[in-house]
């Protein structure tokens, strides 16, 4: 019974339910239609009120897009256009203005552009300023004369026109950016052009300084014809006990420049106190031999001194088997030819390793002086491109302290240090030498040939340059294994001793070249050639035998 009876409670209580929510749902929709009426009458209502405002300024609050469109409808389309043209106009004004302004600031004052940015600002004042204008659009109650806003848009429109060319031509000159970025393609370029000179110019020069000038080849071509033409005159006489004689003073001279040898001997000549103690062994190439000593026979030399001429073949220890230089050279023989060209043109010092002065055997022969003068303990090692101005006995007592060279440095600051020329990036390179250490140079050299021997210099530069047959250590010439070979073993002479640079560098001290006792005309303007430094070319002229027939016959031009 308890349970029929609650479910009896439950189910007649149903009906009542049903009804009481039907009607809340019914009282909930009237109260929903009746706010959503009078939102509509509200909108309605604030709409008809701005509508008929004549405040021109748009509402920020209720239906803004209502609010707008009302007003779009009643406002005249002609004086929105005129509002748009004559902004248009004012933000052009303001815009020239401001480029004036800053090419004041740049004290541009007397400029084209400042006064073009002048006149036609006022020309935008003047033109909105214009009476008939005014009258008929600015200051109009009634429509906008349609006609006259043609033509007032019209004009605006050209001197817009004129303002964005101006502002187009002019922006590159005050736009920060746009001036980096021109001045950095301008150096780009620039840079671009120098290189392409610089490489050309290298090309130019070295074929210019490689190259037999025609004087030089007549000279050599003449002396061999007296040569043959008088045989009895210069058969090879008996050495002289002199040239092994180690109380002189003995050079060793090695070239296949037959003037530019005589000029170094007569310049030691000249100016040495005691000619006749003086040596010279000179060091051809078995070409120029003939030429060689036929000079020296027609022109013998003041004052006694001795001049012994032999041609590299005359060292008969100087093969192949001994010297790697030799084996280095043959098998770049063996190379293709394209790939020696590749090779050339990749990098104009890499030409020197394939040119006659680097790649033959004679640039490297001050490697074995003490084999080729057993007998000798000192040897001053003078290039053919040298002037001497001094006595130079004086470098014979000089104290070594034990060390094989003599030299005078060439580094100032983080220049011609040992980086410069050797390969530090390569592990043996770096291990041994430090980076820093300063160089020094080649041209005038004094060697002692007996710690020479006891350090075994000669074993160690056949070391390093086998080492470097794949040129991974230093690129090309004799300085860099000079430099390892005697890397510790160089006594630094004073400066006087010996300038370098008159081959290349027009800015040398005139009182610094008068005091030198050696000039090195290091370079490619060597003074015999028509590319020397004009100022530098009388101190090597005036030791020219003009007076040796074949010289003039040769035209040497000197």
């Amino acid at each position: 019974m308890a349970v029929v009876a609650r479910g009896g409670r439950g189910g007649g209580g149903g009906a009542p339910m049903g009804l009481r929510s039907i009607f809340s749902y019914r009282i909930f929709a009237s109260a929903m239609l009746s706010l959503i009426f009078l939102a509509a009458l509200k909108v309605l209502f604030t709409t008809h009120s701005y509508a008929s405002d004549s405040d021109p300024d748009l509402p920020t609050t209720g239906n803004a897009y209502i609010h707008r469109t009302f007003l779009a409808l009643k406002s005249d389309p002609l004086k929105t256009r005129l509002d748009l043209i004559h902004k248009q106009a004012h933000d052009h004004m303001m815009l020239v203005n401001a480029y004036a302004a800053y090419a004041r600031k740049l004290k541009l004052d007397n400029s084209r552009q400042l006064k073009l940015y002048d006149e036609l600002a006022q020309n935008f004042t003047e033109l909105v300023s214009k009476p008939t204008y005014r009258a008929a659009l600015f200051e109009t109650d009634g429509a906008v004369d349609e006609e006259v806003l043609r033509q007032f848009e019209k004009e605006v429109k050209d001197k817009v026109k004129l303002a964005r060319l101006l502002i187009a031509d002019a922006k590159e000159s005050y736009d920060n950016q746009l001036k980096i970025q021109k001045l950095k393609d301008t150096i780009f370029a620039v840079h671009e052009q120098l290189l392409k000179a610089k490489k050309n110019g290298a090309i130019a020069s070295h074929i210019a300084a490689k190259s037999v000038p025609k004087s030089l080849h007549c000279l050599a071509m003449r002396l061999v014809g007296e040569r043959i033409a008088n045989p009895e005159k210069y058969e090879d006489e008996e050495p002289k006990p002199e040239f092994e004689d180690p109380a002189l003073y003995h050079y060793a001279i090695f070239s296949e420049n037959v003037i530019a040898v005589s000029v170094v001997v007569n310049s030691v000549v000249k100016n040495a106190k005691e000619p006749w103690k003086h040596v010279f062994h000179v060091v051809t190439d078995r070409m120029i031999v003939t030429a060689m000593k036929v000079w020296f026979k027609m022109r013998p030399i003041n004052g006694g001194a001795h001049v012994e001429v032999k041609a590299i073949e005359d060292f008969n220890f100087l093969n192949p088997s001994y010297v790697p230089v030799l084996r280095q050279l043959e098998s770049a023989k063996l190379q293709p030819l394209d790939s020696k060209v590749e090779n050339a043109t990749k990098d104009v010092t890499s030409a020197k390793f394939t040119d006659t002065k680097h790649s033959t055997l004679l640039a490297h022969l001050k490697f074995y002086l003490p084999e080729m003068y057993p007998n000798l303990h000192r040897v001053l090692l003078l290039d053919d491109d040298v002037v001497v101005q001094k006595d130079l006995t004086d470098l014979w007592n000089i104290d070594l302290d034990g060390k094989v060279n003599g030299a005078v440095e060439t580094c100032f600051g983080s220049f011609h240090r040992y980086s410069h020329y050797l390969n530090f990036s390569h592990p043996l390179i770096g291990e041994n030498f430090s980076p820093k250490a300063c160089a020094w140079a080649y041209g005038m050299n004094i060697f002692d040939l007996d710690a020479w021997r006891r350090e075994k210099c000669t074993e160690t530069y056949h070391q390093w340059q086998n080492l470097n047959e794949d040129r991974t250590l230093w690129e090309s010439g004799t300085l860099p294994p000079g430099l390892i070979t005697f890397y510790s073993k160089t006594k630094s002479l004073d400066k006087s001793w010996h300038v370098v640079g008159l081959g290349y560098n027009p800015s040398i001290s005139m009182d610094e070249i008068r005091n030198a006792a050696v000039i090195h005309f290091s370079g490619s303007m060597k003074p015999w050639l028509d590319i020397a430094i004009n100022q530098y070319k009388e101190l090597w002229t005036k030791y020219v035998d003009n007076d040796m027939e074949f010289v003039q016959m040769c035209n040497f031009g000197l």
